[in-house]
């Protein structure tokens, strides 16, 4: 699997952990010099509290499009050390 945005690949992993339909990268496939810290946070009944980050390429900027889960739920623990993402970043094949 590839995470894309603005025709940079920011992820890819043939370990990608699927939940709720969404790729869970691990973080070390995922490159870092994409994103900056967000302020961000919301909480999902059964996986915990989610933290962002925004994924920016060539000064354009996906607002809040990855996120991860720094302590989740015994439920989520599977996903721990991943990551995923959403608006505007494209997961593909």
């Amino acid at each position: 699997m590839k995470a894309i945005y603005n025709d940079q690949v920011i992820a890819e992993s043939d370990n990608t952990v699927i939940v709720e339909g969404n790729h869970y990268f691990p973080s070390d496939s995922v490159k870092k010099e994409f994103l900056t810290p967000s302020n961000t946070h919301t909480t999902c009944a059964w996986k915990g509290v989610a933290s962002y980050y925004n994924v920016v390429v060539n000064g354009e900027t996906a607002t809040d499009a990855a996120w991860y889960y720094p302590d989740p739920s015994t439920l989520a623990e599977g996903i721990k050390g991943h990551l995923a993402f959403w608006n505007g970043v494209e997961v593909i094949k």
